[in-house]
């Protein structure tokens, strides 16, 4: 039997997601539920677009998706169910799969439409639930839908580029636990305009000129300890996902602060790149 995941913008203070696992055993006794995230910023569609493409590829070919996001079916935000990459998605028409869906072309999208289906104001449990359910029995899609060809993009994510290719400007597109703040600007999109120049990355009124591999990259360690970079220094890195990311070293959000609230910076907020 598959795995269904979760992730939601629910929160765990209300009912939610305890009522969604619960109807899931109810469908499926032996279920095996994994939850992503339920923390996601109300209605963030960008945010919860890069979770769940950082998470998903982590779990086994077959698995199923539901995605509790924006989740209100409308003309304009259908229920679709959707195969790529191996993964079966259960979401509404609303952009969050398009991490993906820009990387690999998907295998198969289904406008959801199952019989006598519930028009309550929980479509997570009333709907895709059913769908998910059904999937992780085994079953098709063409049972849950018919063919649908009106995918929506992930509007807004991608960084433009000016100045004839002298400069990168892209936002912010989450802030992790640690106060780390994620750009939208990919490693191969840095790299393919970046063609070996020099760069000031700015932020506010930060200027950075280096970026790292990875955390640890900062510390020199043929430098005696009291003269080295290391806790509580910015540094820019390459994360795991492999978008440039503006950390401080080793901080504590809930104490002495992270990138996000010592710069300054929030979602959306811009950071750019320029060459020389």
């Amino acid at each position: 039997m598959a795995i269904i995941t979760l992730t939601t913008d629910f929160g765990l203070k209300d009912h939610f997601v305890g009522a969604l696992k619960g109807s899931i055993y109810k469908e499926l006794s032996d279920a095996k539920i994994v939850d992503i995230s339920h923390n996601i910023s109300p209605f963030n569609i960008q945010e919860c677009a890069y979770i769940l493409e950082n998470s998903y590829k982590n779990f086994p070919e077959g698995s199923v998706h539901i995605v509790g996001v924006d989740s209100e079916p409308t003309p304009e935000n259908q229920h679709i169910a959707v195969l790529v990459d191996g993964h079966f998605f259960v979401s509404a028409n609303n952009g969050v799969i398009g991490l993906i869906t820009s990387e690999f072309k998907p295998e198969k999208v289904v406008q959801i439409n199952i019989p006598n289906p519930e028009n309550g104001s929980f479509p997570v449990m009333d709907v895709f639930v059913k769908v998910a359910c059904h999937i992780a029995r085994g079953g098709t899609l063409d049972v849950v839908g018919k063919s649908f060809d009106d995918l929506k993009d992930l509007r807004g994510f991608s960084p433009t580029v000016t100045d004839n290719g002298k400069k990168i400007i892209g936002s912010v597109i989450y802030i992790d636990n640690y106060g780390n703040v994620v750009t939208n600007i990919h490693k191969k999109f840095f790299e393919a305009y970046r063609k070996g120049r020099n760069f000031e990355l700015n932020a506010r009124t930060t200027k950075i000129h280096r970026i790292y591999n990875k955390y640890s990259d900062i510390i020199n360690f043929n430098v005696e300890k009291g003269k080295r970079k290391g806790a509580g220094d910015l540094m820019a890195l390459f994360n795991a996902a492999e978008y440039i990311e503006l950390a401080i070293y080793k901080s504590d959000l809930n104490t002495v602060g992270g990138a996000s609230t010592l710069l300054g910076l929030d979602y959306r907020d811009a950071v750019t790149i320029n060459f020389e």
